[in-house]
């Protein structure tokens, strides 16, 4: 198929306000370079378009209708719909996103120029072709938004569990005891350990580490780690244990405290300097429990009193850890809780797996589309 100048078929302008220019309670769609989008009261576009990314995220979102956006955003229309359909150019730079992130100027903050946009090339089949393209992606697209709304379902469900049994934990209203989480420990708070850049292997050798882009509500999500060379003595001191709990030190504000119990391990693991580790007395309190609870606004809260915060970074010490105030439910319940919620996260561990074997196959009918292979 013969591929096309984007530049030629679209016109591309950017927002032209701050970030902080969102209202709450706004009545238009605010696109930033945020994957969710924000609210504001005055809208400056009225347009069906794709809505690109310009840095951070570098996502694709596709738009129809009033919006204001972001300085950094990029809002791309056709410049003939009997030529180029816009839900088709929405899964094109769904596809050519990836190029995009790999070719991506910049350090911690990645940014696009117009120029990767307009120079783009882009296969052009018949507006018929393009339009059964776009129904066959919209169905796929379909099923892996169904799925991942089952996912957040069974969290959900997952949250309505912890409040059914125990209360909200800074309410207290079944009147449980409050301990300081240094009361109840086992292994005492240690930091994980520095490597440099140079350490690390792509050979599938090594040492796995763990980073906090592994786990997310509580618990390991992507057991996919990153290896490194570790002597005995490394991997003796830094390395984790089942039950052991792991808790974000040192990052960005919104990211500080984020933890996870280890309910299983494959084979020796070590931890990031950026998090600590601790382990508790399971007389008293279950680590699965304990790592919801942490995960709870109640503790997050806490972390936001005593955290010490710089320009782009906060940070908590292990005795911020160790004062935390822990609501300690009857452990019998707290077991009960562990068993139901496993027989949730099995559940969901199908949803996970069934939503990245519908994702595959939305890819090879992408790379099929435009290719001209579809149709």
């Amino acid at each position: 198929m013969e591929l096309k100048r984007l530049g030629d078929y679209v016109k591309v302008k950017t927002g032209k306000l701050d970030a902080n220019a969102s209202s709450e309670n706004g009545k238009y769609p605010f696109f930033t370079c945020s994957v969710n989008n924000l609210w504001i009261d005055k809208f400056a576009y009225d347009c069906e378009c794709v809505l690109i990314a310009g840095n951070g995220d570098l996502n694709v979102k596709y738009y129809e209708g009033k919006f204001n956006a972001y300085q950094r955003t990029y809002i791309v229309e056709s410049i003939d719909k009997t030529v180029l359909d816009v839900r088709f150019l929405y899964y094109f730079m769904n596809k050519y996103i990836d190029v995009l992130r790999s070719n991506s100027i910049g350090g911690v903050i990645k940014y696009i120029k117009l120029g990767d946009l307009t120079d783009a090339h882009i296969p052009l089949p018949l507006l018929e072709t393009q339009k059964k393209i776009v129904r066959v992606l919209d169905k796929a697209q379909g099923l892996i938004d169904a799925r991942k709304e089952q996912i957040r379902l069974m969290d959900e469900l997952i949250q309505s569990v912890f409040y059914e049994m125990f209360g909200d934990p800074a309410l207290n209203p079944k009147g449980w005891d409050i301990k300081k989480l240094g009361d109840v420990l086992g292994k005492q708070p240690q930091n994980g350990m520095y490597k440099p850049q140079s350490d690390y292997v792509t050979n599938g050798t090594g040492t796995p580490i763990l980073r906090i882009d592994a786990f997310y509500n509580g618990k390991i999500e992507n057991w996919s780690f990153k290896r490194l060379n570790c002597d005995e003595e490394e991997v003796e001191k830094y390395g984790l244990e089942v039950d052991d709990i792991v808790i974000n030190r040192v990052n960005s504000i919104e990211y500080l405290g984020k933890c996870a119990h280890i309910d299983k391990l494959f084979e020796p693991t070590v931890y990031e300097s950026n998090m600590m580790r601790f382990s508790v007395d399971k007389k008293i309190i279950n680590p699965f429990y304990l790592s919801r609870l942490l995960s709870h606004q109640y503790i997050y809260n806490q972390i936001l009193v005593s955290a010490k915060k710089a320009v782009n970074q906060a940070s908590i010490n292990q005795q911020d850890v160790k004062s935390f105030d822990i609501v300690i439910p009857d452990i019998d319940l707290q077991n009960l809780f562990a068993t139901k919620v496993n027989e949730i996260e099995k559940q969901k561990c199908n949803f996970i797996e069934s939503s990245k074997y519908i994702e595959k196959n939305y890819h090879s009918i992408m790379s099929l589309a435009f290719k001209g292979e579809l149709f």
